[in-house]
């Protein structure tokens, strides 16, 4: 195994998916639900006590879960959330910004070796001063339970720096990073909150699901009222620019949940977050998009266009969305999955790389077994069908953040680094099947159940 991170040889390939079939220490009875994680292992992101890639799903022993059992999985940045079946979370990798939410000092671990990476950054003689910035750095190599939370939790959601809880009765709680608002405490709010704060604002409101993005947050009411808060440029936040001679001088950002005034009357239950867009579905079945489009990002925005409230047409009604870095997914009642955006490194599933501002439907498997859910992290996807597991896009051998040739991910789980077009099933093994799956920049996590 070579000590650069991210670039596990193949000799350990197999390590997971033999873990797999064993994991659950002396049981594993029908119904028993554990995760598997797989990619980028830096700052402990995957939660498996190194710092180690992952090419293929590998289990997440930890021993707490063995009696909890794990109800969802949420990836982020470079950290991952960890919801319990008795309504508790966990959290994994680099606390930076607090976003990990505990006061476990004894689980930090600052240590590095020599020739290690931590970051995709190598540790270098001559480089004194980011040697001693690493070496400050906090990051956990396995779940520690989240700090104060003092209700039981239903669900959970990761951002690139920040986190957020949801209790049973809808109060919404978050802390990690909070530069740009996005933790909707409001303006004199700490930049870094580290533990749990319930958003005071939402009092009154029941929030019903959150959905974090790169420097922004958006959530959804029981009566599908939708606000949102955080860093505003490109419109993410869906309340449109100030067209005032002074809004180049004017913060973009909101400090507190604000009501998307364009979205009222309309009924929402569904909501996602991107890099520099979000999405929701109204209880029609009908998906709304607001933010940076594909062809902003090729450079025909316009100069002074304001981002509207987009309705995506010719998709039939609408279950769920999922935001990536500069794509979007839809799968629809029926189990279709469609797909739209920039197209870098075969994220649509489309078999090509060429950019789709219209959605289209990903076919390969899913003409013949229908879609359950969809995830998207920066530029690669994950889909489940039929219990299974289903990855594409960046693989990372090529990515933004390979050193010198070598992986920056595993993020698909196919045992390589390389980058797939098409949706392609990843072996967990057998007698599991997939009930949730998330995709966070670089790295990848499921809930699996034995069957």
């Amino acid at each position: 195994m070579l000590s650069r991170i991210g670039s596990v040889r193949s000799s350990s390939l197999n390590l997971g998916l033999g873990l797999v079939k064993r994991w659950l220490w002396s049981k594993s009875e029908t119904g028993q639900r554990f995760a598997v994680v797989w990619g980028n292992g830096d700052y402990g992101r995957l939660g498996l006590q190194s710092l180690d890639s992952h090419w293929s799903p590998a289990p997440v022993l930890c021993s707490t879960f063995r009696d909890q059992g794990l109800r969802a999985i949420a990836c982020g940045g470079a950290h991952t959330l960890f919801l319990t079946e008795t309504g508790r979370v966990y959290a994994t990798g680099l606390n930076d910004f607090g976003q990990l939410g505990t006061t476990d000092d004894a689980a930090y671990s600052t240590e590095m070796s020599p020739g290690k990476t931590i970051g995709s950054v190598r540790e270098c003689s001559g480089l004194y001063t980011l040697k001693l910035i690493l070496h400050l750095l906090k990051l956990i190599k396995e779940p520690v339970e989240v700090s104060g939370l003092p209700k039981e939790i239903s669900q959970i959601s990761a951002g690139y720096y920040h986190s957020s809880a949801i209790t049973v009765d809808g109060e919404l709680y978050m802390w990690g990073r909070n530069a740009n608002g996005q933790l909707g405490l409001g303006k004199r709010a700490l930049k870094a909150v580290p533990l749990p704060t319930k958003v005071e604002s939402l009092i009154g409101l029941t929030i019903k699901m959150a959905a974090l993005g790169s420097e922004h947050s958006i959530a959804v009411s029981d009566v599908g009222e939708v606000l949102s808060w955080g860093g505003g440029e490109y419109g993410r936040l869906g309340h449109g620019n100030d067209s005032t001679s002074f809004a180049f001088f004017k913060s973009t950002s909101e400090y507190t949940p604000r009501l998307i005034k364009k979205l009222e009357g309309i009924k929402v239950k569904y909501v996602a977050a991107g890099l520099l867009h979000s999405a929701c579905i109204d209880e029609n079945g009908l998906v709304f998009v607001f933010g940076e489009r594909p062809a902003d990002i090729l450079g025909f925005r316009e100069e002074n266009s304001e981002a509207t409230l987009s309705l995506i047409a010719k998709i039939p009604y609408s279950e769920e969305v999922a935001c990536g870095g500069y794509h979007t997914c839809v799968v629809t009642s029926g189990g279709e999955l469609y797909t739209w955006g920039s197209n870098e490194n075969g994220c649509l599933g489309i078999g090509t790389t060429s950019v789709f501002h219209q959605p289209e439907r990903v076919q390969g498997p899913f003409l013949e077994s229908i879609v359950s859910q969809v995830s998207c992290g920066w530029k690669h996807t994950a889909a489940i069908s039929e219990g299974k597991v289903f990855t594409w896009g960046w693989g990372g051998s090529h990515g933004t953040f390979a050193v010198d040739g070598h992986s920056s991910g595993g993020q698909l789980g196919h045992g390589s680094d390389v980058d797939y077009m098409k949706p392609t099933m990843i072996n967990l093994g057998k007698d599991v099947k997939a009930l949730q799956v998330s995709c966070g920049f670089n790295h990848t996590g499921a809930i699996l159940e034995h069957i």
